[in-house]
């Protein structure tokens, strides 16, 4: 496993990290998010990922029985506010009292002392961005919070971030979750600008595009049994993806990823990591070999030639 700074910061993320969106305290058990996140572990990844909104808090919960094993000071615990947790009109949003009281139960519920990332899920466009700004900085010097970052949030309002931390003398975000992957490159045109400006760098969501990208759906053949796909509770995001000229397309970008000796997986995750703004790529798992063929993708090295004809498969 190899290595990225996350943005301008010091701290180091493993290429390939592990989320637990739709898995942790979910499609998992306790056991079973255990093992995943062992296997993870011992292959290098040192990122996790999660969010308070998970599962309704339960992701954050099952990987904080995960890690109690493992070394506090190996981990990089990322975590996230700011979608509704209850009916309370405080209860959302990037408020002060909401971050605060996020920041505490996810504290609680991951069972440590700081998060080494803490991300907004979205921009918030009903709170004042300095009040963000102070609230984030003041967990931060509590000693509660190491680095922040954002998830989606679009170009002009990272900016805007950058610069009220820089006038109010608060630290800047290090970071930005974006969904990024070969079938949306949305973030290529103001997002990674932005952000290699001000110091931020990616660590992006569905890089596999939602599994599409897995190479385990075929063109004109329903999907596995078992399958995201096939689960109607967790299949809602993939329909931009999932489409039959797609998967005819990505028959052709197995045999290019075959010439880079590489699963289609690991072809999709290389591709994202060709960009030195991205940090990590965030994968899901829900068995170990699943997280071993991911995490073969760090340190791929591709012919450059190859992801181009990929790219103009892909946008024919």
């Amino acid at each position: 496993m190899l290595y990225r700074r996350l943005g301008r910061s010091g701290v180091k993320v493993s290429e390939v990290g592990l989320g637990g969106w739709l898995t942790h305290g979910r499609s998992l058990d306790d056991s079973g998010t255990a093992a995943i996140v062992q296997r993870a572990y011992d292959l290098g990844v040192n990122f996790f990922d999660t969010a308070d909104v998970y599962n309704n808090g339960k992701a954050e919960r099952a990987l904080g029985v995960a890690i109690k094993g493992l070394r506090r000071q190996s981990l990089v615990l990322a975590t996230k506010c700011y979608f509704p947790m209850s009916d309370s009109p405080n209860d959302q949003g990037l408020s002060r009292k909401h971050i605060v009281e996020s920041c505490n139960d996810s504290l609680r519920r991951l069972g440590t002392d700081y998060i080494d990332l803490y991300q907004f899920h979205r921009f918030d466009p009903n709170t004042p961005l300095e009040e963000t700004v102070r609230a984030i900085d003041d967990l931060v010097r509590q000693g509660k919070v190491l680095y922040w970052g954002v998830s989606q949030w679009p170009s002009t309002a990272i900016v805007d971030a950058a610069h009220t931390a820089a006038r109010v003398n608060a630290n800047a975000p290090v970071s930005n979750q974006p969904a990024y992957n070969m079938l949306n490159r949305d973030i290529e045109q103001s997002v990674i600008p932005a952000s290699l400006a001000h110091g931020l760098g990616q660590v992006v969501y569905s890089p596999l595009a939602q599994g599409v990208l897995s190479g385990k759906y075929r063109p004109g053949v329903p999907p596995p049994p078992g399958s995201r796909a096939s689960d109607d509770t967790s299949n809602q995001f993939m329909g931009q993806y999932l489409t039959e000229e797609n998967l005819v397309k990505l028959e052709k970008v197995s045999e290019i990823a075959k010439k880079a000796g590489a699963s289609l997986a690991q072809f999709a995750l290389a591709w994202c990591l060709r960009l030195s703004n991205v940090s990590s790529v965030i994968v899901g798992a829900t068995r170990a070999e699943q997280i071993e063929e991911n995490a073969n993708a760090s340190g791929l090295e591709v012919d450059p030639a190859l992801f181009r004809e990929a790219e103009e498969i892909l946008s024919a």
